[in-house]
């Protein structure tokens, strides 16, 4: 695995604070319930350091995968972009066909996609169907309701 991830300077920072939480405050905080656990006694019926042990696990793969992905980021900023295609970062506006409405979303990595803030990852099915096209395109696109059909309205890098 040693594809880039793309991410924004916002999902970027998330990560590195993140890690920097985990590193210089979780893993310390767990390290100190596994030795009071273990000053409890014996350790085979001891609830409170399985309990900790298991957080321990969880917050070293999280800490192994915030560095992995920011080791693997490639940042890209959208107010940085020129372009008339829908490319990684763009805030898109689509017109719905079918039920004649409007939509916006923001092409965003797989990290930062919230459907609620209107963000969509690349890598869904509407965001690699969205790719490259460019205002006053139909882009039909294959959901699991069935098939979607959007007019490209505007396109914005901010």
């Amino acid at each position: 695995m040693s594809d880039s991830i793309p991410m924004t300077p916002v999902s970027y920072d998330k990560l590195r604070q993140e890690l920097k939480q985990r590193m210089r405050v979780d893993r310390p905080k767990v390290v100190e319930d596994i030795a009071e656990a273990r000053s409890h006694g014996d350790l085979s019926e001891n609830a409170e350091y399985d309990a900790a042990k298991d957080r321990q696990g969880y917050i070293e793969a999280r800490i192994k995968d915030l560095n992995d992905k920011i080791a693997r980021a490639e940042v890209i900023d959208p107010t940085k972009i020129e372009s008339d295609k829908i490319v990684f970062g763009a805030t898109v506006t689509l017109y719905d066909v079918d039920n004649e409405t409007e939509v916006v979303y923001q092409i965003v990595g797989e990290d930062e996609a919230d459907i609620k803030e209107a963000k969509i990852s690349v890598t869904s099915p509407v965001g690699r169907a969205l790719i490259g096209h460019v205002v006053d395109d139909e882009v039909r696109i294959k959901v699991p309701a069935g098939l979607k059909v959007y007019e490209v309205t505007d396109i914005e890098y901010k």
